[in-house]
């Protein structure tokens, strides 16, 4: 048995329509060890999926469409499965659990508050009922946790942080969850190698935000501390297209490698400007 040693998670805002802007051509150069899709809104996995070196793990949403969650895998786990056991989420095709050597990879969607936050209340259980099933597995073994948590947790996690207080993925609770799950051991990756703002996973479609990097990051990898010292990158992709989200890489080393050097990141800075309405993001 092994564990995987490059992790890539990407809302890809609909699988075949990822595929048709080059998804294929992504998973092949960047040869990872494990994929973790969001929003996939199809029940099924493509053929030329199927064909890419991996095994395929599906978890799609009752609701045609909508949602769902897709894993690849080239390092056989020694155990996969869908859902938290809480029917009114795991319908929605939101949590994939992968198990590992010695730890486990959660591949989550969190849901959308919604504009006029007409989802919060969900959202909100769901964050809730997670952190609870977090912590059930990781009394069995570590785990890395990653994909879109729909929340831009501070305010440097978002271009303008004044306009959109209150708004859908950056509401006081939504923001104080991700403190609290932090608080319960959990570290975000990438605030390992980056400190400072301007550095997005999320755009709007509209008014040109990619370009004038007005954005959110709302997509994480979190580990629980016990994996901290086998973080070696945690980046961004910005660079890829295909979806209104970038991809998210994460890379560890073996446990029982010691690694000279600590830590390393690549990412693209970009100019601050003007805000956009977070209605815009996924509706799911």
């Amino acid at each position: 048995m092994a564990d995987p040693k490059k992790i890539v998670s990407w809302n890809v805002n609909g699988l075949r329509a990822a595929l048709k802007k080059g998804l294929l051509n992504f998973v092949k150069s960047e040869n990872a060890d494990v994929y973790c899709f969001q929003e996939i809104k199809t029940n099924d996995a493509p053929l030329e999926l199927e064909g890419a070196g991996y095994d395929l793990f599906l978890n799609p949403a009752r609701k045609s469409g909508y949602s769902g969650t897709l894993t690849l895998t080239r390092v056989k786990p020694k155990a996969a499965f869908n859902g938290m056991g809480i029917p009114e989420f795991d319908e929605e095709g939101r949590v994939q659990v992968l198990e590992f050597d010695t730890l486990y990879v959660v591949n989550s969607y969190f849901p959308n508050a919604q504009h006029g936050l007409t989802r919060l209340g969900y959202k909100l259980k769901f964050d809730a009922a997670f952190a609870e099933f977090a912590e059930k597995l990781r009394s069995k073994k570590p785990l890395i946790t990653c994909g879109d948590f729909n929340v831009a947790h501070q305010e440097i996690d978002i271009a303008r942080p004044k306009d959109n207080e209150g708004n859908a993925g950056f509401t006081q609770e939504e923001r104080n969850w991700m403190s609290e799950f932090l608080k319960k051991g959990y570290v975000d990756t990438f605030r390992l190698f980056v400190k400072d703002g301007g550095h997005y996973s999320w755009w709007s479609y509209r008014f040109n935000a990619r370009e004038k990097n007005i954005g959110w990051r709302i997509d994480y990898f979190l580990v629980s501390s016990e994996l901290l010292q086998r973080v070696l990158s945690s980046t961004i992709l910005d660079s890829v297209d295909g979806s209104d989200h970038a991809p998210v890489e994460l890379v560890i080393k073996d446990k029982a490698r010691e690694q000279k050097g600590r830590f390393n990141h690549r990412t693209t800075r970009f100019p601050d400007s003007q805000n956009v309405s977070p209605c815009q993001r996924g509706q799911d």
